[in-house]
């Protein structure tokens, strides 16, 4: 069954990948009707999101935002499945770095390297930093159910040279590499909420006392390793730009998850700035502390 599913969704995949962005994107606003208008793909979610955050921002506000959401996540969809086809010089002039000297300083520290960075505006076409980096790249994802499109993502990654590790194989990966000497960049994106448990961080974002990832952090302190976090910008339809912003070059100077709140904090500047580019479509606030 899964590779049924596989087969018959990969040439749509691929033939999406391989149109020009103009045809591209005139896909996307056709998309954009169909599961707005249509379909209402996760409507109610994304509008109780934002009354969640926004409680000040009218009716209206909040309508215009969930609209540009919408096209945002149609270009987006679209947008990854292009990854498939898409040349390097053809991501480099859509994905700019906009300091690569700070990723210079931080190699230059001789210590890997945790990039934090949230579900906003690109974070699939993230894979192109690969291309100004000299450490080994990794990026951690949850494994997907489907066996076909997990080895998919994984390849699409490669291309790029990097290497998807599951959340699973995180900690393993990074001591082995450590051991043998082997300086990183990991990336991951920290910005969701993670299964309830006993020592779980409520940390505040946007206003709402969550559940809060902490790995990265405890990572970083248990191998002295530098934390920088990741600020991606949609600059115009298609092109985005990301900076490296050093959150700690030595995070156990930090109490416990005050990175994570540093890390929460640049997130939320970004949606405050420009939320339409955040993922709403995400039960981000599903849990939240009481009283």
């Amino acid at each position: 069954m899964q590779f049924l599913a596989y087969i018959l969704v990969y040439p749509f995949l691929w033939i999406i990948s391989i149109l020009p962005f103009r045809l591209l994107y005139f896909l996307s606003d056709g998309l954009y009707i169909l599961l707005y208008y249509v379909i209402g793909y996760r409507k109610k979610v994304v509008s109780d999101n934002l009354k969640l955050v926004f409680p000040d921002k009218s009716e209206v506000e909040l309508k215009r935002i969930k609209k540009k959401f919408y096209k945002h996540l149609c270009d987006m969809f679209l947008e990854m499945a292009k990854t498939l086809s898409i040349t390097k010089a053809e991501m480099q002039k859509r994905f700019k770095i906009k300091n690569p000297e700070e990723l210079r300083r931080l190699e230059s520290l001789n210590k890997s390297i945790i990039l934090m960075y949230g579900h906003y505006a690109s974070w699939e076409w993230s894979v192109e930093i690969q291309n100004h980096i000299n450490f080994e790249g990794f990026g951690v994802y949850k494994k997907l159910a489907n066996k076909y499109f997990d080895k998919l993502a994984r390849d699409i990654r490669s291309k790029f040279k990097t290497t998807l590790i599951s959340t699973k194989e995180t900690i393993a990966t990074i001591n082995q590499n450590e051991a043998k000497g082997i300086k990183s960049i990991v990336a991951f994106i920290s910005d969701q909420s993670p299964r309830l448990s006993k020592d779980v961080y409520w940390g505040e974002f946007m206003g709402v006392k969550v559940p809060s990832f902490t790995g990265a952090e405890r990572l970083a302190k248990k191998l002295d390793l530098t934390i920088a976090y990741l600020k991606v910008n949609k600059v115009k339809r298609g092109y985005y730009e990301a900076e490296f912003m050093t959150l700690t070059e030595e995070p156990k100077k930090y109490k416990d998850y005050k990175v994570t709140d540093m890390f929460l904090r640049e997130v939320e500047k970004q949606i405050y700035e420009a939320p339409e580019y955040y993922f709403w479509t995400h039960k981000r606030w599903k849990h939240q502390a009481k009283g």
